[in-house]
């Protein structure tokens, strides 16, 4: 063999090996690729697809660069050739198992098997868990009762049933749908849209977060402007907490505190999309002593009344060191110990946590 022989072959030796580096560089990097993560904002008003269910996105995930792959390179110049890879959504992490085929189950005599299953809507994804199922006969009882035959909790139960008519309910938090289906001697499969989305609130003073348990939320369904004496849908809901609920408008009554810190947002619910709300209040916690000289210790059995300057009374306590929230303003706190009363005016600017002493002169 020459000279040239052999270098020719040194070299498709090495372009070999630069193929099955990049080759192996592409797999890696579609294995660290995640596996079309569901965004979640924390902007006010914003919305992101929605996931619920067993293995679901944690509100905080999001769409995570890929991974750095130190991959060994030929040497010189010898270019490496490497297959481009679809975009990150559509890049599928492969699972560590893959489970076997369900059988279908088999069907005695004289029943029909009923496959159920639910989505948001057209063209979304079943959903994969937080459904509850009931199926009633078509029609009531002699006494006007809708009889419970069948009840499950699994995203896409299979149920046995007599051939005949019934009525199929799916619901998942606050929203449902309900559908009639004729079963004859065929297997059935129904797909039920439930047009939901789903609410996740927090509320903030300034750039500081409110803590859970100082802050809670009343929703109703309709706008705030809407006439009518409207009964709140859901109530206490607290921070973080996923609400499922039908598209639609709804207002948010956001309550900071016990006192006047009270915030009314209206907003939209699309579905199958997770509506992220920031309720920003203005206000700040205020504590209320009774002293004899300033600097002085409180004294204990005082009996407090803070009001607005037109006199309205926001909140009463009895103690030493009471504290209330209160929206950003003007107001007149009284003080009553051992049959004397004293009062002060103050002022109130959001974000500033302050102690108002009272002195009983």
């Amino acid at each position: 063999m020459s000279w040239g022989e052999g270098t020719a072959g040194r070299a498709m030796t090495l372009i070999g090996r630069a193929r099955a580096i990049g080759l192996a560089a592409t797999m890696a990097m579609a294995l660290v690729m995640p596996a079309a993560a569901q965004p979640f904002t924390g902007a006010t008003g914003s919305s992101a697809p929605m996931s619920i269910g067993p293995g679901s996105a944690p509100p905080s995930a999001s769409l995570a660069a890929p991974g750095s792959f130190d991959a060994p390179r030929p040497p010189g110049n010898i270019p490496v050739p490497v297959a481009p890879l679809p975009p990150p959504a559509q890049v599928e992490r492969p699972p560590a198992h893959i489970p076997p085929p369900m059988a279908a189950p088999s069907v005695p005599a004289g029943q029909v098997a009923l496959y159920l299953s639910a989505r948001f809507g057209r063209e979304q994804p079943h959903i994969p868990g937080g459904l509850v199922w009931r199926v009633y006969p078509e029609r009531p009882d002699p006494t006007g009762a809708m009889r419970l035959i069948r009840e499950d909790k699994t995203a896409a139960p299979t149920m046995l049933l007599a051939p005949g008519s019934y009525i199929v309910h799916a619901s998942i938090g606050q929203a449902k749908a309900v559908k009639k289906v004729q079963l004859r001697a065929d297997t059935v499969r129904e797909t039920l849209d439930i047009p939901a989305g789903g609410i996740r609130i927090e509320g903030k003073v300034g750039d500081a977060r409110i803590p859970s348990g100082q802050i809670h939320f009343d929703i109703y369904q309709g706008s705030q402007f809407e006439p009518g004496d409207k009964r709140p849908m859901l109530q206490n809901v607290t921070i973080g907490e996923m609400l499922v609920v039908p598209e639609g408008t709804y207002h948010i009554v956001s309550h900071y505190g016990d006192g006047n810190a009270v915030v009314r947002s209206d907003i939209r619910v699309q579905a199958a999309r997770v509506t992220d709300v920031t309720v920003t209040h203005r206000a700040a916690i205020i504590t209320l002593k009774l002293v004899t000289t300033k600097g002085g210790e409180a004294l204990a059995n005082t009996q407090w009344s803070v009001l607005t300057p037109g006199g309205d009374v926001i909140k009463e306590s009895i103690g030493a060191f009471p504290r209330v929230v209160l929206a950003e303003g003007e107001y007149r706190v009284i003080a009553r110990n051992e049959g004397r009363s004293f009062q002060h005016d103050f002022n109130v600017v959001t974000g500033v946590d302050s102690e108002i002493a009272v002195v009983a002169q």
